[in-house]
Formats: structure tokens, sequence, C-alpha cells
């Protein structure tokens, strides 16, 4: 009998804490629909023209995290950097969004697809590390990666991640080191069992939604100003 198929978002979620991700999938009443504002912060990944164009004015009212002007400039040095090298123009209008990609392994949402060659791309809605991407996400890029590669039969070794609040879009090579780590996350998610061991960085906790369930003790306002 084949594996039931693991969602992305399980992947992810493990890569970042896997007792997380299994308090996630034991709680029937956890709401995995992402909030409006997760929505309105996508969506700036389908106007990048528009917002090009934008007056500061016009852009302070946008979604983004950065001020207008610094915006404006690390859109248009994305861009510069994206028509170098061929592929502004599917980044601004895919021909596929929204995708549904089915691996041998895992499944979920891919927000872009980019041809010749087969690349995904998601979307963040967070900040972007200096470099690269968050680890958890490199677990989410593969994973997308090898869904399409299975499902189109042909190789894929490059996904890339779009920060549209930023006006950051990065690139992630499929390097064996990403990979082995994606093996592994797969594991342990089919391995959840029971509650796992606790992971040992604990500002991971500090906004988790489960940490009095985990029973971590999170540095509350009273606990940082010691009066607790």
């Amino acid at each position: 009998m084949s594996r039931a198929r693991v969602p992305f978002s399980d992947l992810r979620t493990a890569a970042y804490c896997p007792r997380k991700c299994y308090y996630q999938r034991t709680d029937d009443e956890y709401d995995r629909e992402p909030p409006p504002a997760v929505e309105s912060i996508r969506a700036l990944a389908y106007r990048y023209d528009e917002l090009l164009e934008s007056p500061a004015g016009a852009l302070e009212s946008e979604p983004i995290a950065v001020a207008a002007g610094r915006y404006r400039d690390r859109l248009r040095a994305t861009r510069d950097r994206l028509v170098e090298c061929g592929r502004w123009d599917q980044f601004r209008e895919p021909e596929a969004r929204g995708v549904l990609a089915t691996g041998r392994h895992c499944r979920g949402i891919v927000h872009k697809v980019l041809e010749d060659p087969l690349e995904p791309v998601l979307i963040s809605t967070g900040e972007p590390p200096d470099e690269g991407v968050w680890e958890a996400q490199s677990v989410h890029a593969v994973a997308a990666a090898k869904a399409l590669a299975w499902e189109h039969q042909q190789r894929v070794t490059r996904a890339w991640l779009e920060y549209p609040a930023y006006g950051e879009i990065r690139s992630v090579d499929l390097t064996t080191r990403r990979k082995a780590r994606y093996r592994r996350t797969l594991r342990t998610v089919r391995e959840l069992d029971g509650p796992p061991a606790r992971i040992d960085n604990r500002a991971k906790c500090d906004a988790c939604e489960f940490a009095a369930q985990c029973g971590v003790r999170t540095r509350t306002l009273r606990s940082l100003l010691r009066l607790d």
C-alpha cells in the first residue's frame, strides 16, 4: 500500500519545529486557511509593473514592509537582475499560477510555475534573511521542485522564493545538502506518532500558538521585565 502524500505545509512546519507540526496535525480545530493579510501580500507578486510605476505616496498604502523609496529600489534591482537571466516576464505574468502539484511523496500549491526550464515559485509573506532563504522555506522549495519534476517527468534543478512585501526574489538551487534535509524532514513527518523532543531554539516558541500545550516557558513581557 502506498503512503499518503505529505502536504508541503507539514514539511515546512516540521523543518521549523517538528513538535509544532505534530500539534497542528493532531488538532482537529486548527485552521489552515491563511488570513486575509496573507492574501493581500501575495497579491503584490502579480502587480510588479503597477508597483514599479506607482508614486511613493501610492506605495505607502500598499502592504509593503519597508519604506516606499527603498521598496521601489529593491524591486527595480530585482527586475534588472531577472531581466538579465530572462526570467522577469514569467514572474510578471506566469502562464500557470496556483497549481496543485502532486509528486511521489508530497503535494501542495505552487504559486507560479516557470517554464523552459521548469521551475516552481513559492510566495512568502514574511521577511527574507540577509542572504538566501530560511531553512524551512528551503525544504518547502525542494518539495515543490520534486513534485513538479514527478508530474512532468523532467528534471528540476532550481526553485524560487518571492518576498513581495520586500521586493525580493531569490533562487534556491537543489543542492545535495538541501535534498538531504528534505528527505530527513519527510521522514520526520511520516514518523510523527507522538510529540517529538522540544527544539533547542526556544526563540521560536515565543510566537507559537501551541506553546502552552507544549509546556515551554516563553519570554512574556512580564518575564522580560522580571515581574513574575
